[in-house]
């Protein structure tokens, strides 16, 4: 990362102090993240850039928070758990988001992976997160609007999928949109019946991983203007 653009991902710093972030970071290893990388991206990004002004000062907290749309930005750990996850086999190359949101998941991962591929529904988040990206000089994001439980066919295989929103079940085009070894995190369920998954393409099939329970927004179906 060049040194001007690490300027850029700790500007407005002075709105929410260091130290606020750094007991953010503590609270995320003391839950069990480990991976030393994805600590420190979740360091250096600028959270409080990705929600409302009025809501800044809370940027830091371990929570989730409304972005508008009947949608939220994800919760710290499990942004930082979810891209540990996919990165549990080493490095990536090129991974698909199904739901861009805020755009603080897909700035995250910009900074872990070579390439990423984002999917969104409601285009003026779409939008909003493009300009968020730009403004701290990340450029390594192509960006889709459409229906996520059709993922973005076109560009597959992809070595890692990360879905933000809950399915009922586990889209079958998302699972074939996966390389050979590629790894997929998905909440899958209903209601207050959901389940982190770690599904793995292996030679003859798939593995998968419960790793407990979650609370997302649906994976709705359909673009929306």
């Amino acid at each position: 990362m060049s040194r001007e653009q690490d300027d850029m991902l700790r500007r407005g710093i002075g709105m929410t102090s260091q130290r606020t972030r750094e007991r953010l970071i503590q609270r995320l290893y003391e839950e069990g993240v480990s991976n030393a990388k994805v600590l420190e991206v979740i360091r250096r990004t600028p959270r409080h850039l990705f929600v409302d002004e009025a809501l800044a000062h809370r940027a830091y907290e371990d929570t989730a928070l409304p972005i508008g749309h009947n949608q939220t930005i994800s919760q710290p750990y499990m942004v930082a758990r979810m891209s540990e996850l996919l990165l549990e086999a080493g490095p990536l190359d090129k991974v698909m988001e199904i739901g861009t949101g805020s755009g603080y998941q897909t700035a995250v991962l910009s900074q872990l992976v070579e390439r990423v591929f984002s999917v969104e529904r409601i285009k003026v988040l779409q939008d909003r997160a493009k300009e968020r990206l730009v403004e701290l000089n990340l450029r390594n994001v192509v960006f889709r609007w459409g229906d996520g439980w059709e993922g973005w066919p076109a560009l597959a295989p992809y070595n890692g999928i990360i879905v933000t929103a809950v399915a009922t079940d586990v889209p079958q085009a998302l699972l074939d949109q996966l390389a050979p070894g590629g790894r997929l995190v998905i909440p899958v369920g209903s209601g207050e019946v959901q389940q982190l998954m770690l599904i793995i393409r292996e030679e003859n099939g798939f593995s998968r991983r419960v790793l407990g329970a979650v609370r997302f927004v649906p994976l709705l179906n359909g673009p929306l203007a």
